[in-house]
């Protein structure tokens, strides 16, 4: 009876954090399905803008969140989820009241307080012998609620007839009392077992010289995620900020497009990476995530040959990159880093480097749309999507089967000093 409890309180764990990242969506993504056609500022589209505004907000975050998420300790931390939620929201109204293009600020202050809530809702995640389960359920909620809160979006603009600058914060608004529930319940999520704690090692509070310490000790399989991570950052976010504009390119203009080309990616990579969970080697695990990675790498190159090549339609080809982008793109968000700590038993936490990861990420996505847009590079936006799938993609499998080489020598190593010892 006491492990069913256990577990029943690890899938409403699950449940809620699924719920709590969703509902955060709804407050940073539902502006990207207005194009704001005919209006731009200084001669650039106001819609790239508004992405390049809030990308620096996140990225700044994410930069933030470094030191912020690896000092958190195991206490509730339902209480700063409401309030950086809050402080999001509250962006999007001031967003729609202040006159173009003076709330293009706004939605820089609308992005940094929404980018540590990853890291938050994942501190009560990690660290578990079903953390792989809980991951893959967080990680579905930001493949399904990039499209769903976009399709809500759109429906608040086109049923209601909301306009583009108050659609944002009129969305938020439907999601703010499910914000508060779901965030109410995730704070029930009980500790970690101490089975927990012998399987997959203490996540403890990193101080500064501890960060430093733990990057040096794993520099050069670090450096080639990170950079892999950068790219499929860049792909993720042109894709999801852009989408609008690359169905109207293509002349599809349907809100539940952006949920149907979602569902699929949240399907695959729920069953992938959750099945993980029952891999109790952590090294096997960590190798195995790289391998789900490449994979993915492998999906985003064919299906876009196939696409420009004419053997696929537009629909399928958006949907199946949309798969292999986020068999690359998860397990860097919770199991590969994961892993990584269990398998060289370093007591750490997982959140830290996810935000080291993550804030290169955005960075590298900043720098991409503002090359693209700023520059005025005379491309559409699918044909510069195509380019960037193949580009990113050849590089991903390259970066990942090194940085899969590096880990198993560092781990075979480490096993072999540690038996010489014994």
């Amino acid at each position: 009876m006491h492990k069913e409890k256990e577990w029943f309180s690890l899938a409403l764990a699950g449940l809620s954090a699924f719920c709590v990242y969703t509902c955060m969506y709804a407050f940073r993504k539902p502006f990207t399905a207005a194009n704001y056609n005919n209006q731009f500022f200084l001669g650039i589209d106001y819609k790239v803008w508004l992405v390049v505004a809030q990308t620096i907000g996140y990225t700044l975050s994410k930069f933030y969140g470094i030191g912020f998420i690896a000092s958190l300790g195991r206490t509730s931390h339902s209480k700063k989820i409401i309030f950086f939620i809050s402080m999001g929201w509250l962006a999007l109204l001031f967003f729609a009241i202040t006159p173009a293009p003076y709330n293009i600020i706004l939605l820089l202050l609308n992005g940094f307080p929404l980018g540590v809530i990853y890291g938050l809702v994942f501190s009560y995640l990690e660290g578990r012998r079903a953390t792989e389960l809980l991951g893959a359920v967080l990680a579905t909620s930001f493949i399904f609620a990039s499209g769903f809160t976009q399709s809500a979006g759109k429906f608040v603009s086109v049923e209601w007839g909301v306009s583009q600058w108050w659609m944002p914060f009129v969305t938020g608004s439907i999601f703010f009392i499910p914000t508060i529930f779901f965030t109410w319940l995730l704070g029930k999520t009980p500790a970690p077992t101490a089975t927990d704690v012998a399987l997959r090692t203490e996540r403890t509070a990193m101080n500064g010289e501890e960060r430093k310490k733990f990057v040096r000790s794993f520099l050069p399989g670090l450096t080639l995620l990170i950079i892999a991570y950068v790219l499929l950052t860049i792909m993720r976010d042109y894709r999801s900020n852009f989408a609008s504009n690359i169905w109207q390119e293509l002349g599809i203009n349907n809100a539940a497009v952006f949920t149907q080309t979602e569902i699929p990616a949240s399907v695959v990579t729920l069953a992938l990476t959750g099945l993980l969970i029952f891999v109790r080697s952590n090294i096997r695990a960590l190798l195995i995530n790289h391998v789900i990675i490449i994979a993915g790498f492998f999906l985003c190159i064919i299906f876009t040959l196939l696409y420009t090549n004419g053997y696929t339609n537009t629909f399928w080809w958006m949907t199946i990159v949309g798969v292999g982008l986020y068999m690359g793109y998860v397990p860097f968000n919770c199991m590969l880093f994961d892993r990584l700590i269990a398998s060289f038993k370093y007591v750490s936490n997982a959140g830290f480097i996810i935000y080291v990861a993550d804030s290169f990420g955005y960075l590298g996505s900043n720098a991409v749309i503002i090359t693209k847009n700023f520059l005025r590079l005379d491309i559409s936006w699918g044909n510069f999507f195509i380019s960037l799938v193949l580009i990113v993609s050849v590089a991903g499998i390259v970066l990942t089967a090194l940085s899969a080489f590096y880990f198993q020598k560092k781990h075979q190593k480490q096993t072999t000093k540690l038996s010489l010892q014994v």
